[in-house]
């Protein structure tokens, strides 16, 4: 391909835009809602930076918040007042942990953002599924296998819409290398990684003040403070994939997974388990602390692997108990070349140098998403570098048109469902596990949903 071709193949992109999840057209915006009545059950550290994007809009109403810390439940409550917004109806202040059921009963609630502790999110996904309120939930739909099998059955046998918040998905070299992918600037799709290569001590670990949720101590649990408090658990219980759609949702993207593909087998490899122990008894000089001496389960690097019935495969890794700087480590590689956000550089057969690296800024340039460049400005100072605005957008606009979730509950069972399937492959001496069809045979006849369109 000669760069001046290259240089004039993105104005193309935007017939790809019009496609949605299932082959049938969006309803027209007009025909939709205009304004939504959400509610947030879960106002910690995360939900507070969701919250925020949702005061922002002017097509959203707040009118319920649910969290049974009272502090954090405080700290939202104020930031809707600082918005100038209407005071929400606040639920969950006397620790009553099924008080989110009695948000859920609200009058004229459209939908609700869930943002609790991993293990709270497929009851209270079903019990919203159930009540007929939309679900825009956090990453991470169950924890069983069993748990995602409900909460696909739920959605199928309510219909009510259901969005896993990935916000990876958004970023914007992830989207401007989607735009490459559908442009066939890659060849023929053979291998992609990802992942969630990110230091988490100092976020599973902290003193258990409230002022200081980050680093600052070793304590865990009751005694800690926000994700110390229960997320610091898992690593001691569990030896698996434990965060897999920060990498897996863009491959699976860039795939087509459930639109004419889909997983059909994985594996997973755990490294021995050293992180942890060896932050608290000798980073943090506390090796007569009960936590320098707990066995984390959890090894310190998860290796998984993918087969994709088209022939791809997808290679993920967890690394988050050692020190290194934050990746997520993508590669996408095909007949015709490759990109890796590590180096931020990407090799192209025919445009660049024989066996050399060009750097990403001019394909990123030429190939920005359109949504990016129509939204960039309202994404500034977004969390996650913008990605956090254009997760919540996109929720919110599907759910006014009355359209198909952009990442719906089949994205969100089978992203997620590699936790308990890289555990049970681990448990099993690495065995090799055929991956279950959530769509039972419709990933054939779908289609590519993730040129997203000009609204969201």
């Amino acid at each position: 391909m000669k760069r001046r071709s290259f240089l004039s193949s993105g104005a193309a992109l935007g017939t790809l835009a019009t496609l949605s999840s299932t082959g049938l057209s969006r309803p027209a915006f007009a025909a939709g809602r205009t304004r939504l009545r959400l509610g947030m059950i879960g106002t910690g550290m995360r939900g507070q930076v969701l919250l925020r994007e949702l005061l922002r809009r002017e097509d959203v109403e707040v009118v319920a918040l649910c969290d049974i810390e009272p502090i954090m439940l405080g700290r939202a409550m104020a930031m809707v007042e600082k918005a100038g917004k209407a005071k929400p109806q606040a639920y969950g202040e006397s620790g009553d942990k099924l008080a989110y059921r009695k948000l859920l009963e609200q009058k004229g609630l459209d939908g609700v953002i869930i943002a609790t502790p991993w293990e709270l999110h497929t009851p209270m996904a079903i019990d919203a599924m159930n009540a007929k309120v939309a679900v825009g939930c956090e990453v991470v739909a169950g924890i069983t296998l069993q748990d995602h099998w409900d909460v696909l059955r739920t959605q199928q046998r309510t219909g009510t819409p259901y969005m896993l918040l990935e916000n990876v998905c958004y970023r914007r070299d992830v989207m401007a290398v989607l735009q490459m992918v559908r442009a066939g600037m890659f060849g023929e799709l053979v291998h992609l990684q990802g992942g969630y290569q990110h230091d988490l001590r100092a976020v599973k670990f902290n003193s258990g003040d409230p002022s200081k949720p980050y680093g600052g101590g070793v304590e865990i649990g009751d005694k800690a403070w926000s994700e110390a408090r229960w997320r610091t658990e898992h690593s001691v219980q569990r030896n698996g994939e434990l965060y897999p759609s920060h990498g897996i949702g863009p491959c699976a993207m860039f795939t087509n997974i459930h639109r004419g593909n889909r997983f059909t087998h994985i594996n997973a490899f755990a490294s021995k388990a050293r992180g942890l122990q060896d932050y608290v008894g000798k980073k943090m000089g506390a090796k007569d602390h009960p936590n320098a001496k707990l066995k984390y389960k959890l090894g310190d690097v998860v290796t998984t692997t993918l087969a994709c019935e088209n022939g791809e495969t997808i290679l993920l890794q967890h690394d988050t108990s050692l020190p290194r700087p934050y990746s997520l480590g993508f590669r996408v590689q095909g007949t015709d070349g490759l990109w890796m956000d590590l180096n931020h550089s990407v090799h192209i057969e025919g445009i660049s140098k024989p066996h050399q690296w060009e750097d990403f800024q001019a394909y990123q340039d030429k190939f920005d998403h359109p949504l990016w460049k129509k939204y960039a400005a309202a994404a500034e100072g977004a969390g996650h570098g913008g990605m956090d605005f254009f997760v919540i957008h996109a929720f919110v606009e599907a759910l006014k048109a009355e359209a198909p979730m952009p990442i719906d509950v089949y994205d969100a069972v089978a992203w997620s469902a590699i936790t308990p399937l890289s555990e049970q492959s681990i448990a099993e001496g690495f065995k090799t596990l055929a991956f279950p069809d959530f769509t039972e045979g419709l990933w054939k006849s779908r289609k590519p949903i993730f040129a997203f369109g000009d609204s969201y």
